[in-house]
């Protein structure tokens, strides 16, 4: 097992979060683009209602650009594609350079995409990246734990996000067999109190999804969950 410090295993699983972050708002954004903007109802607030994020936008003109591509919004997508690159910049010697060069590019084609005139082009480009970083990181990272500790952020913000914007109880029942198969191998530290708690919350029908998030957020018994960015 690789040997790394509790500072660079946080940064891991930060990039894991981070990118899946990136990844599935762009999915769920671009699903009701059309929506949001066609409609006459304020359809963005009950997204931001869903994701918990303040609704500081003041239209769906205003939500539209600024969730996407405002620096200064801290729960934008691109605020959070730049957390999962600063990560990946001190982590370039765990996980490559090869690795590193497609958070570059998601970032790349995402500043593209804020000035493009066909925005949603430009963010399947971003998702492509991240895809394409995931893939990347399976290849040439030697280290299993190195690899496990990022599949594990990606898996336990996966199932927060889901639950956030009610997914069907499949998917959340999927991503949980997924994160039972990471969470040992990644060697961190977690309740496993919480961690049966998930499991049998995932079984019940209906699916108490406000529950879950709250013990998805205390999984984990470490100083990572106090830096959470966003939510």
């Amino acid at each position: 097992m690789a040997i790394l410090s509790v500072e660079h295993s946080d940064q891991l699983y930060w990039l894991g979060r981070y990118t899946e972050r990136v990844y599935t708002t762009i999915k769920v954004f671009a699903d009701q683009f059309d929506s949001m903007i066609d409609l006459k109802t304020e359809e963005y607030a009950d997204f931001c209602k869903r994701q918990d994020i303040p609704n500081i936008y003041t239209s769906k003109e205003d939500f539209s650009k600024r969730y996407c591509f405002d620096e200064e919004d801290p729960n934008s997508i691109y605020s959070n594609l730049i957390r999962a690159y600063d990560n990946a910049i001190v982590l370039r010697e765990e996980i490559g350079s090869e690795t590193l060069a497609y958070i570059q590019l998601a970032v790349y084609a995402m500043n593209k995409a804020k000035v493009s005139e066909a925005p949603l082009i430009q963010l399947q480009r971003v998702v492509d990246n991240i895809v394409a970083f995931w893939g990347m990181a399976d290849d040439y990272i030697d280290s299993e734990r190195v690899r496990s500790i990022i599949k594990l952020g990606k898996r336990v913000e996966r199932l927060d996000l889901y639950a956030r914007i009610r997914m069907k109880p499949e998917e959340l029942k999927r991503e949980m067999k997924r994160l039972n198969l990471r969470i040992d191998q990644s060697g961190m530290k977690y309740n496993t109190a919480k961690l049966a708690h998930l499991n049998y919350l995932v079984e019940v029908k209906p699916i108490e999804y406000a529950v879950f998030v709250e013990e998805m957020e205390s999984l984990f018994d470490m100083e990572i969950e106090k830096k959470a960015a966003g939510f």
